[in-house]
């Protein structure tokens, strides 16, 4: 693989630094800032599902848009940071699905309410957070093989269809 331009690698870092930021900004600081404030600024919260459906959707967007004949290296690092995006997506889609079936529990079940919250806590809100943590690590690693102007031999394999 011949070495990439500043461009290629200012583009192929552009992708993990918008997923990063997604995950980083979004999802740890501005929620953490937020549950902080206390139940008036609540509200509030529905701005960090929001920004990462957005954020989300641009990143598996320009992944799906990416031509593999304009940079072989710019597009496996966009596809890399889709992957992980699609797992994040997933993460969050099953959030969801276990906090409604916990409400729904709640309210049409009859379960205690400190049951319903254990619940959406524990098999939905738990796992989130911890895939984000590690979603933060394994995202940093590619963000540095950008910098280096590599990428994983995984990726090639994967997103190249090429075995090595």
């Amino acid at each position: 693989m011949p070495m990439p331009t500043a461009r290629e690698i200012t583009l192929a870092k552009r992708a993990h630094d918008t997923f990063l930021s997604n995950l980083i900004v979004n999802h740890i600081l501005l929620f953490s800032g937020i549950a902080t404030l206390g139940q008036s600024y609540f509200h509030l919260m529905g701005l960090v599902p929001i920004i990462s459906v957005l954020i989300i959707a641009y990143t598996l967007f320009r992944a799906a848009k990416l031509q593999r004949a304009d940079s072989e290296f710019v597009f496996i690092h966009w596809q890399i940071a889709a992957r992980w995006s699609r797992l994040l997506a997933m993460m969050l889609s099953l959030l969801v699905v276990l906090s409604v079936s916990a409400w729904l529990a709640h309210t049409q079940l009859g379960l205690m309410r400190e049951m319903s919250y254990a619940l959406a806590a524990g098999l939905g809100l738990l796992p989130t957070l911890v895939s984000v943590l590690v979603l933060v690590v394994v995202e940093s690693d590619a963000l540095h093989h950008a910098k280096e102007g590599t990428y994983p031999k995984w990726a090639h394999r994967r997103f190249l269809a090429e075995v090595s």
